[in-house]
Order: structure tokens, then C-alpha cells, then sequence
């Protein structure tokens, strides 16, 4: 969200912002944004993990010279699932049920629902931990951590999902960042191929952007998986993945960081009149079936329908999704949307539904969807597509 009406908290007078840095460029006028540090973020305290917050505790930090003013702290993989300071060859065996990565929350929270990441011990039983002991400092990490890996797999095709996390003395676990990898990439994003088994392959990528603060007493846990579901698509192999050596570079910030950039609170136009027809609600639930031991994750986005007072347009809609797979079978995975959109007037109606399904086999994706127009009630436009797209390709 725009950061005057952000969630979670806290907000700024973004419009002021933007007035300054045009005014300046566009008008000429003397507004000093010329004179801003080069780089100012919020430092979010490390808190216990839920899967929406109103407001994160913390503090903004500027920096004039980014990234010198920062170092890596490097931490390694070892046998005894640790992350330590000295370097080692390893052996360790990955393989992740398809149902990992199901507390992974949206990949884009936007619509103010419970879509963050929730506790990740659920999703860190069904992978590859790798953990300090607890942190003798608080550590203050702004910037993208860098992930090194040499791995071999076991199939042709397979993918990683390294999560950093923030273990609390009571063993709760708070996703950091994370970042996702294709192994079919590791010459590149653009020359994708398929892998040799028990070939030794090295990887190194970035995990996402973050400013977030451990503190004294609490610990830091690499978890490395090889599913990631919904958030990835699974590769058509089960396979096993063997880590042989592996680390981790952490931006930290030398020393205590003042901020010198003041914002002004949060401040918006006075509110368009609505009158709530249905009010808006979210839904987030997982259900797993004992007997076949397949589990769906069923996404409710309903944003109510409101009436303008002005005009009297009426507007709703719902977004639906459902995201099924059976842990031991990356080819059971199926993904389908059914969204409404309302708009009417007076003895004017009108709807449209959508609707959308993907699943795969081992040499294609399949795609198809639907649209249904109605006025009134009544069915006067139907459109279908069904698409095959090869695997290969991708």
C-alpha cells in the first residue's frame, strides 16, 4: 500500500514527499529533497510471527553513504545443523514434502487479510534447518543477505526455497526474508537445462530486501526446502537434494544508525462517501484430508459491495482461490479462481464471473478459463480457453 494509508503501521505524509522531490524537479522551487540521505528505511523490530499486524515496532535509519556504511557477517552450514563462523564441508539431505511452504503467506499481501507468513515450524520440520546459538548482541540486518550453496540433485529438474528465520527463546519461528531458486538456472535465467544427476552444481543468489532487528538472546535459522508450495510450482520430480557445502552473508549495520529524515504523520483527503451494502472480510484456511493426506489452502477475498452517494454506483466483488496438492506428488498440484465483479444501478445489474484452473503433468502445463457476462441476471456473453504450454520451454 501507498505509504499514507500502509498496513501494517507506521505511515507517513507520503503526498508531502512527493510534492517536495516534484516541486523541486518539475518547478524548480527550493524544497532541500536535493539534500536527503541517499537512503532512509525502517528497521522493524523482530517480533513474534502472525499473519497480519496493525503496526510494526521500530525506527527509521538514513544512510548518506549505502552500502559502506554496512559489513557482512558470514555464517556456515555444518553437519550438526548449525550456522557458525567456521567453514565446512557438509553432507545433508533435503527432501521436502509438496505441502511445504503452506504458512508461506501471499506472495503479494495486499488486501489486508491474515496473508503473512505465520509460525515456521511447521513449514522448518519439512526442511533442512540450519541454526545459531543464541545471539551474544542484538544484530541490526538492513540489506539483502547472500545465500552460496553447492548442492547436488538427485533428479533432472529441481528448485530450492532458503528461508531466514528469527527464532524466539520460546521457539517460535518469524520469517526474515527469503528467495527462491530454479536449479534448471544455474547457467543462468536465461539458458535454462535440465541437471545431471549427482551432478555438483554451486548457486549463489539474493534473498529479498529487508531492515529487521534480533535481539540479544534470540537465534538465527537458515531453512532450506525443496518445495515451496503454493508460492513455487513444483518441478515434475520427487527429488532428494544433498547440500555439500553452503553459507550465508548477512548485512549488518556497523555500529548505531541516527535517523536524520523527519516525516510528517500520515495525512489524507477526507474519506469518498459510501454507504456499505456488504461488508468486507478475508478468509485464509487449510484443510487437510486424513484419508488421502491431500491438503487445500482456500483463499476468501470478499471487498464488499459499497454504493456511491454521489452517483449511486455500486460496486462488490470476491476473489476465490483454492490451492490443492498431495505431499508426496508434485504432479497432484492444481490451482483454481473464481472471481465476482458487481457493478449496478437502480433496476440496472450487471456481473461478471471468471474463472481459471492450472495443473500439469511431467511435459506440460495445463491452462484453462472462463468468462461469464450477465445483465440482469441473464447469461449474454461466454468466452473459453484451454491452452497446453510445454515444460520444456520453461
Amino acid at each position: 500500500k501507498y505509504p499514507h494509508f500502509a498496513v501494517p503501521g507506521p505511515r507517513i505524509d507520503f503526498l508531502h514527499e512527493a510534492l517536495r522531490w516534484w516541486d523541486r524537479w518539475l518547478k524548480n522551487k527550493n524544497t532541500g529533497v536535493e539534500d536527503d540521505p541517499a537512503y532512509t528505511v525502517y528497521l522493524m523490530d523482530g517480533v513474534k510471527p502472525k499473519t497480519s499486524y496493525k503496526y510494526r515496532n521500530g525506527h527509521w535509519i538514513s544512510f548518506q553513504d549505502w552500502p559502506k556504511q554496512s559489513s557482512n557477517k558470514t555464517l556456515y552450514l555444518n553437519d550438526k545443523s548449525e550456522l557458525a563462523e567456521e567453514k565446512t564441508n557438509i553432507n545433508k539431505m533435503i527432501s521436502s514434502p509438496q505441502t511445504c511452504g503452506l504458512d508461506s503467506g501471499e506472495y503479494c499481501a495486499i488486501w489486508l487479510g491474515p496473508e503473512l507468513p505465520g509460525d515456521q515450524r511447521i513449514d522448518d520440520a519439512q526442511s533442512a534447518c540450519f541454526t545459531t546459538g543464541e545471539l551474544s548482541n542484538q544484530l541490526d540486518i538492513v540489506g539483502a543477505p547472500k545465500v552460496k550453496l553447492k548442492l547436488k540433485s538427485s533428479t533432472y529438474t529441481a528448485q530450492i526455497a532458503v528461508r531466514l528465520n528469527h527464532i524466539h527463546p520460546d521457539g517460535a519461528s518469524t520469517r526474515i526474508t527469503y528467495g527462491v531458486f530454479n536449479l534448471g538456472h544455474v547457467d543462468g535465467h536465461d539458458t535454462p537445462r535440465r541437471l545431471k544427476k549427482g551432478e555438483t552444481i554451486s548457486i549463489v543468489f539474493d534473498l529479498d530486501q529487508i531492515a529487521y532487528r534480533i535481539f540479544k538472546g534470540h537465534k538465527i535459522r537458515l531453512s532450506i526446502s525443496n518445495s515451496y508450495w503454493p508460492l513455487l510450482w513444483p518441478t515434475p520430480d520427487k527429488s532428494e537434494i544433498e547440500i555439500v557445502e553452503g553459507s550465508i552473508e548477512i548485512p549488518v549495520i556497523n555500529g548505531s544508525i541516527e535517523n536524520t529524515r523527519n516525516f510528517l504523520p500520515e495525512k489524507t483527503d477526507e474519506p469518498w462517501k459510501t454507504e456499505t451494502l456488504r461488508e468486507a472480510s478475508n478468509s485464509r484456511k487449510i484443510t487437510r484430508d486424513i484419508g488421502s493426506d491431500g491438503s487445500i489452502l482456500e483463499i476468501i477475498d470478499d471487498f464488499g459491495l459499497v454504493r456511491d452517494l454521489k452517483h449511486d454506483l455500486e460496486i462488490g466483488s470476491i476473489a476465490r482461490e483454492w490451492w490443492s496438492i498431495h505431499p508426496d506428488d508434485p504432479l497432484s498440484a492444481e490451482g483454481k479462481t473464481h472471481w465476482t465483479e458487481e457493478r449496478s444501478r437502480g433496476a440496472w445489474k450487471t456481473r461478471t464471473e471468471t474463472y481459471a484452473k492450472m495443473n500439469s503433468d511431467a511435459e506440460n502445463f495445463y491452462i484453462y478459463a472462463k468468462l461469464e457476462a450477465y445483465e440482469n441476471e441473464i447469461l449474454f456473453f461466454e468466452k473459453e480457453i484451454s491452452e497446453t504450454i510445454s515444460r520444456d520451454s520453461h
